[in-house]
């Protein structure tokens, strides 16, 4: 069977600040290293190349991506042999369980010339303060976007059918998830599928989704989606399945995806800025607007609908321009430590973990 590579984010820059579901994908590993170091160290590299390595041996690899630079990882699982590596370093600190035991702490730090960067320390320290400022903009932006966000919902709720609403919900997850419960306690991870980054929205739905039964939850602001999603993960859970949930990177409180790799079955938000369509034999549609809101809802609120959906993007604009900034002051900031560095040590680092994890093979 050919080996698998499944990418996703663990964290996120979101409209109620940096939101970290890290520890939640980690579970289950029995050794875990953490990579310690400053920017362009070769932290992202060495995963990437330890994810190629055991990818050729036909080992399935998770790769868990940076949401302010996507072209970078913060992480790399390989699932069968119960060994991750991550970057620690923050905002997404690892605090060990077991260390020595579980985890194990490797410093790319020993690879840099102390006398090659200290001359840059006070541009060092600039450049952090100012890539701060950056995403307190970006935050602040994002949060002005979620209130705008929230009276594009309004208008929805305003027009849903509450008796219906329960029913509906009701009759999708005993007919969609009408499968015997099974003696074991599921395992549940968080994460997200896509992330707001410097060059706009990234998602990796088709990598997740493209060999499961896949149910598009289609609909509008406000129309129940997320809610549809939470009770369906929680049936899933109830049955005794592992589940994983996909929360939206933007809104974290709200689901954007339910699979549930037991089953091999999906259900996932599939509207902007994710918006999918059918495109299997065994895809399906759910259509929440349709089954729960006022027939003419768009209609009658075309022009207040128009001039919220033309703020909120003109916002989430903002925060992504604010993202931008911090991203390029942080490639200034890797080409100061990147000058300042011995690859070979970095490269006997990698060859030692890869050595450690292929022990585990024999």
């Amino acid at each position: 069977m050919t080996a698998t590579i499944k990418g996703y984010f663990a964290c996120a820059n979101s409209s109620r600040g940096f939101c970290n579901y890290f520890e939640s994908n980690l579970q289950g590993l029995e050794r875990l290293y953490i990579l310690k170091g400053g920017p362009g160290t070769g932290k992202s590299t060495l995963m990437k190349e330890i994810g190629a390595d055991f990818y050729d041996l036909g080992y399935d690899i998770e790769f868990i991506y940076c949401s302010s630079d996507p072209s970078s990882l913060d992480g790399v699982l390989i699932p069968a042999l119960k060994v991750g590596i991550v970057d620690g370093t923050a905002p997404h600190v690892i605090e060990p369980t077991a260390p020595g035991a579980i985890e194990q702490y490797v410093n790319l730090g020993i690879a840099w010339d102390k006398e090659k960067l200290s001359p840059y320390k006070d541009e060092i320290l600039l450049l952090k303060h100012e890539i701060s400022a950056c995403y307190e903009r970006l935050y602040s932006e994002y949060a002005h976007a979620l209130k705008i966000h929230d009276a594009w919902e309004k208008i929805y709720i305003d027009e849903m059918d509450f008796n219906l609403a329960p029913q509906f919900r009701y009759v999708i997850c005993e007919t969609l998830l009408k499968y015997p419960s099974i003696d074991h306690t599921p395992t549940v991870k968080h994460r997200f599928f896509g992330a707001s980054t410097p060059t706009g929205s990234v998602d990796y739905i088709e990598d997740l989704t493209h060999d499961l039964k896949r149910y598009f939850i289609k609909g509008r602001p406000g129309t129940g989606k997320s809610t549809l999603l939470k009770e369906l993960a929680k049936k899933s859970e109830t049955l005794g399945y592992d589940t994983e949930i996909y929360h939206c990177s933007f809104d974290p409180e709200s689901l954007d995806m339910v699979l549930i790799p037991q089953l091999n079955i999906c259900f996932f938000d599939s509207t902007a800025p994710h918006e999918y369509f059918p495109s299997l034999e065994t895809d399906e549609v759910i259509d929440t607007y349709e089954a729960l809101i006022t027939p003419g809802t768009d209609e009658a609120n075309a022009d207040r609908l128009a001039e919220i959906a033309s703020l909120y993007k003109a916002t989430i604009k903002k925060g992504t321009t604010a993202l931008g900034e911090a991203k390029k002051l942080h490639d200034v900031l890797e080409e100061i430590y990147i000058k300042a560095m011995n690859f070979q040590i970095i490269e006997g680092i990698y060859e030692q973990i890869k050595s450690e994890i292929y022990d585990l093979i024999k």
